[in-house]
């Protein structure tokens, strides 16, 4: 068992391939399930993230471990701002005014089960691999890092789009979209609201502080390392 979680091991060559395929292999399923269960525009910004995360991990602690600890409590420290933030979004109606934004089924039940309960369980996952030293935990470390840490202004954006749905209609509606009918609609355009407003955007700098210190912090320790000692090829 020791030799299993050793770093020869975990970070051997043959190791490094395996575990890129997997995570390359998880993208491709996230990407696909929010595109099928969300729309086009949720999907963009989370897949952008995996992207963005997976080529940092390889200039990173992808090839090493950095201070699994820290990393592990940063990723922790990142996940429970993220829940503040998410509780905002809920009680706001994220998933509904995303809904009338971009035109996208998104119902409030939706956003309840895939960020609520569902990706959780990742997170929880990912900080028991970060402390056990394994290369994926990482990834989805820097998937989690990107994402609130960079990717949560966008909410600071939404409020300037033109919704896709009566976009010169102040009031809450509903309508089908894609089969589905998305109930409590409401419209933050901020040019016909006057109110500078997104579900989610007083809280989205919660994570991003964590987030966005862990990003700066592990590309400084990668580029540290890769100077004081050859990376393994």
């Amino acid at each position: 068992m020791s030799v299993l979680f050793s770093d020869e091991f975990l970070y051997s060559r043959s190791s490094q391939v395996f575990h890129q395929t997997v995570a390359l292999g998880l993208i491709v399923a996230f990407v696909a399930a929010l595109k099928v269960n969300v729309g086009l525009p949720p999907t963009m910004i989370v897949g952008g993230s995996a992207m963005a995360g997976f080529l940092c991990w390889r200039m990173t602690n992808l090839r090493r471990p950095i201070q699994p600890q820290r990393v592990a409590i940063l990723f922790l420290l990142t996940t429970a701002a993220l829940h503040v933030h998410m509780l905002e979004e809920h009680d706001c109606l994220f998933g509904p005014s995303m809904s009338r934004l971009f035109e996208i089924a998104f119902p409030t039940s939706r956003f309840t089960a895939i960020f609520v309960f569902a990706l959780p369980t990742l997170y929880y996952l990912t900080a028991i691999g970060l402390l056990l030293r394994l290369p994926l935990a990482a990834f989805m470390a820097w998937f989690i890092f990107i994402g609130p840490g960079i990717a949560e202004f966008t909410h600071f954006l939404f409020p300037l789009i033109r919704p896709a749905l009566e976009p010169t209609n102040p009031e809450a509606i509903t309508a089908v979209i894609n089969g589905k009918t998305i109930a409590d609609m409401p419209n933050h355009y901020y040019f016909l609201t006057g109110r500078y407003y997104f579900p989610g955007l007083y809280t989205a700098i919660l994570p991003m502080i964590p987030g966005g210190y862990s990003v700066w912090w592990l590309l400084r320790e990668g580029r540290r390392l890769k100077n004081e000692a050859p990376a393994t090829p």
